[in-house]
């Protein structure tokens, strides 16, 4: 799933941010959307999205080159649209499919605070980005920044509901220590 490493503010309690506002497409009300979700079914034809407390029903979607383009109900101009540049598109968090044991959705993982299993706290996770073989966790805290390949010999624990990950540092995953 991409990174969403994304300002919340304008997503309410219980609701997903699944795509991010790019730009205005033509005259009439088009956008140019970043989608911030692996499931196309949050962003297709007929979908009620919530922007900026509002729900929309998409008029028409379409996929190209990673980005997707939405007709979004109530949307009818180029002003409008520009309008809405950098808003996110939301769903309700009760409609996320069920991911397997051991997998989790982006928001889940963002924002768990990290351990070793000495128990000491490493710090957050504050994004994560795919690399193609693996997800790696970007994790900030007192050691400084620390990227975690998600593979199950580093993430040896994930606790969703305690808000913790409890992992297994492997030689040079720690930043060095310069002397002063």
């Amino acid at each position: 799933m991409p990174s969403n490493d994304l300002p919340s503010d304008n997503v309410a309690s219980g609701y997903i941010a699944v795509g991010r506002v790019l730009s205005p497409h033509g005259l009439h009300g088009e956008i140019n959307i970043e989608p911030l979700t692996t499931q196309p079914e949050h962003l297709a034809t007929g979908r009620r999205l919530r922007l900026e407390g509002v729900e929309h029903e998409v008029e028409a979607s379409r996929w190209s080159k990673g980005l997707v383009l939405l007709k979004l109900s109530g949307i009818d101009g180029v002003d409008a649209a520009e309008a809405l540049r950098g808003r996110l598109l939301s769903v309700p968090e009760s409609e996320l499919a069920p991911l397997p044991e051991g997998e989790y959705y982006t928001y889940q993982i963002v924002g768990l605070e990290v351990f070793d299993g000495d128990g000491e706290r490493l710090g957050e996770v504050v994004r994560l980005f795919p690399t193609g073989s693996n997800d790696v966790y970007v994790v900030e805290g007192p050691r400084g920044e620390i990227l975690l390949p998600a593979v199950d010999d580093v993430i040896v624990e994930v606790d969703v509901a305690r808000g913790r990950m409890v992992v297994s540092l492997m030689d040079g995953m720690l930043p060095e220590r310069h002397a002063q």
